[in-house]
């Protein structure tokens, strides 16, 4: 009889220590599946908001270049002046001759145009949209050629309004055909930030407001067809 029981209780020990050890490795696989299930959705998570983040840096526009409604675009905004009357908020109260007087990217066409009588005639305009040559523009002809022009009134004339149109254009609008003053079209391609007029003028910085003109400044000098 005492030899049965002592048999029985070594037998009953190994048999709960082997259910416990049983129960321990169960919520063990159980923690551990959970913790792998977490660790798998963080990475999923991650995983789809790498994608998003790769787009937007292939999407190739910086922030700095991103247009916005009324505000001066393009690379040579850098060199207007940041105050007074050269400056874009000084530019926005004088009509265009004048303010262009104040810029020291546009002296040369502002000689150009005093040249053939056409102060009065640009500030007294009403909503024009003009495309300024800059004074490394003009330094791009042959000075012989320049002088000639600067000396014939009216082809100096039928030039300088060949970079106007009778109408304000937004860059929303900018691109296309446009009738100028010198009844001559110019084709405008692009989009903002980057235009290119008749296929060879860059707008260097667009969208520059003035009393009554919209001003494009250009790296090239238009030349009408006629």
């Amino acid at each position: 009889m005492n030899t049965t029981v002592l048999v029985r209780k070594p037998f009953a020990a190994v048999l709960a220590a082997g259910l416990l050890a049983a129960s321990l490795s169960a919520c063990s696989s159980s923690s551990s599946g959970g913790d792998a299930k977490s660790s798998d959705t963080a990475k999923s998570t991650t995983a789809a908001a790498a994608p998003q983040a790769s787009s937007a840096q292939a999407s190739g526009a910086p922030a700095a270049e991103q247009v916005t409604a009324g505000q001066p675009f393009g690379t040579a905004c850098a060199a207007v002046p940041k105050d007074g009357a050269g400056s874009f908020t000084g530019m926005a109260k004088d009509p265009v001759a004048t303010a262009a007087s104040n810029n020291p990217l546009l002296s040369t066409l502002v000689t150009a145009v005093k040249q053939a009588g056409l102060v009065d005639t640009l500030n007294s305009a009403k909503n024009i949209t003009v495309f300024a040559p800059t004074n490394d523009a003009f330094a791009k002809l042959p000075k012989k050629d320049l002088d000639a022009v600067l000396a014939d009134k009216d082809k100096l004339t039928k030039i300088l309004t060949y970079h106007v149109v009778p109408q304000r254009l937004a860059p929303a609008a900018l691109a296309g055909g446009h009738k100028t003053l010198a009844a001559d079209d110019l084709t405008v391609t692009g989009a903002a930030p980057d235009f290119t007029v008749n296929s060879a003028a860059k707008v260097l910085c667009g969208d520059v407001q003035t009393a009554n003109a919209t001003v494009y400044i250009v790296d090239t000098v238009l030349m009408p067809a006629s």
